[in-house]
């Protein structure tokens, strides 16, 4: 329509998909003016990537880290490496490595990694939960793996086993643990349990029910485990306390306490190696 002042208004209804500069209704579809009107450039539609394209910068890196690790073992690879190879095979499609190193800069150490909870681990960009998983998966094979070195064998024979599995099962819970191990007469593992959580600086211990599930599984030795989420496996007063009452109730009845072992992030404490029980 013409206004007031003879300037002509374009209703938006003549812009179409097929002329969306509205030219044939502005001259006419007889009108060869519109031959010489610049009609804006359509914009191609982007043509998806390839999958193939978009793995190609780091499949050569994968293929490198692989072989690196097929002709010289672990020792070849950096703890990032090593982390790298795993999340190839959770996370096929994606460049692993800033992932990789986003999780050690996080947790500060494979063992750290692998001990941190499912929601902890999600909390790093490009980890989701299905990944989460897997990783607290591979953590529980590694556990299984190193107390079937400790299962039918004399536990005092081999310490250093009881140690390792007793760190990669307890030194990154984010709570306070009290487990015991079992001993049957040959100092031979019976069970492995947990008896207890608490906080992040206290477990409640009963020593009467320490005593009570070791008549029950005919054991005549124990072990006392617990970690200190701090990373500070030095003993405090209470652990002293409460290992010497257990020690005292569990004599009468013939059962030996071998040893009260403390756990955190970056090594241990034995109560018996520091005399202290």
């Amino acid at each position: 329509m013409t206004g007031s002042r003879g300037r002509t208004d374009i209703s938006p209804s003549i812009f179409t998909a097929d002329d969306p500069a509205g030219i044939d209704d502005l001259f006419g579809p007889g009108d060869e003016r519109g031959h010489f009107y610049e009609r804006p450039a359509r914009a191609a539609p982007a043509k998806p990537i390839p999958a193939a394209v978009e793995d190609k910068h780091y499949h050569g890196h994968r293929e490198r880290l692989r072989t690196r690790f097929r002709d010289n073992g672990d020792t070849a690879l950096a703890d990032y490496e090593i982390l790298e190879l795993l999340l190839f095979r959770l996370i096929p499609r994606r460049d692993t490595k800033p992932v990789a190193k986003a999780l050690l800069d996080r947790f500060g150490t494979l063992s750290g990694v692998f001990g941190a909870t499912p929601a902890l681990l999600q909390e790093v960009k490009g980890i989701g939960e299905a990944v989460a998983l897997d990783l607290k998966l591979v953590s529980a094979v590694a556990q299984r793996t190193l107390k079937s070195e400790i299962r039918n064998k004399t536990v005092l024979a081999s310490w250093s086993a009881v140690i390792q599995y007793c760190h990669a099962a307890m030194a990154h819970e984010p709570r306070e643990q009290f487990r015991i191990l079992f001993l049957d007469k040959r100092n031979t593992l019976i069970a492995d349990e947990v008896q207890g959580h608490g906080t992040v600086d206290h477990t409640p211990v009963y020593p009467r029910e320490v005593v009570r599930r070791a008549l029950e599984l005919s054991a005549t030795a124990i072990i006392l485990v617990h970690n200190h989420p701090s990373g500070d496996p030095t003993p405090s007063r209470a652990d002293i306390d409460m290992t010497k009452t257990i020690v005292e109730t569990a004599r009468p009845l013939g059962i030996t306490v071998h040893d009260h072992i403390i756990i955190g992030k970056d090594g241990h404490a034995s109560l018996k190696g520091l005399r202290l029980m």
